[in-house]
């Protein structure tokens, strides 16, 4: 008895603040026979997992360790601060780095906007989470600066947020194992790419033809135009030596009796 092979699926990561459910549903338009897999992985982790081969691409915010790891840069977010809405802060349109200078600005250990301090006054701890932060936002403690999507995601009615120009950004990126570049993840990357299915990926070439073949395919298409015999024909040959426009000449003086001096 032969054991029957799995049926192919594809298993996607991301991290919070990424939302790829319009990939997903192109993905089942175009591949319903091929179930995707959601996994839902913290910025940290994502690498690791991938490497493990827990899922088979997933979306990571760069920058990140890319060994053995290919990334694809997709786009950088607007990096806002998240403040409380009665704030001095939240009358105004954005703010700048130096609007900070006098607030505590909380760096959680999950951050995304890279290692270093960010604008503002440290805290005397940071926090485990940007969830955790975002709670002592909202006690009035200090304020946090993150990717616009995670602001999103940890919204609650007494925040807000303005964006911080100039202040370090989150690039998200689609990363696969290289070693592992399969034809599913091939397709998820052209999907990504905005490839239509018509795209020349993925099509099998039209096959050539010999010259001699091109050529008598090319002659057998040609049809003679209406009302015009075919060249080389008793019609055409009969026709080619008269006058132009096919009109007869003047009868010329034969059958006439000559006139006798």
């Amino acid at each position: 008895m032969t054991v029957s092979e799995e049926p192919p699926a594809f298993r996607l990561a991301y991290v919070p603040g990424v939302t790829p459910a319009k990939w997903v549903r192109i993905w089942n338009e175009r591949l319903p026979e091929v179930p995707l897999t959601l996994v839902a992985v913290s910025a940290s982790e994502a690498p690791d997992l991938l490497r493990a081969g827990g899922a088979d691409a997933g979306f990571v915010r760069l920058p990140i360790d890319r060994t053995d790891l290919s990334a694809i840069p997709l786009y950088t977010e607007t990096t806002v601060v998240v403040i409380p809405k009665d704030h001095l802060l939240a009358a105004a349109d954005e703010v700048s780095a130096q609007d900070l200078a006098d607030d505590i600005v909380f760096h959680p250990l999950d951050d995304t906007l890279g290692p270093e301090q960010p604008p503002g006054l440290p805290a005397n701890e940071r926090p485990a989470t940007t969830a955790d932060a975002i709670e002592l936002v909202a006690a009035g403690v200090g304020l946090l600066l993150v990717p616009q999507s995670l602001a999103r995601l940890h919204h609650r009615k007494d925040l807000t947020y303005r964006p911080v120009p100039g202040a370090p950004e989150s690039r998200v990126a689609l990363s696969w194992p290289e070693e592992r570049t399969t034809d599913l993840v091939e397709e998820f990357i052209g999907i990504v790419r905005g490839r239509t299915v018509n795209s020349t990926r993925g099509r099998p070439p039209t096959p050539a033809q010999p010259k001699g073949k091109r050529a008598e395919a090319r002659g057998a298409g040609r049809k003679p135009a209406a009302g015009k015999p075919a060249a080389g024909s008793r019609s055409a040959q009969r026709g080619s030596g008269g006058p132009k426009g096919g009109k007869r000449g003047k009868p010329g003086n034969q059958g006439k009796p000559r006139r006798r001096s």
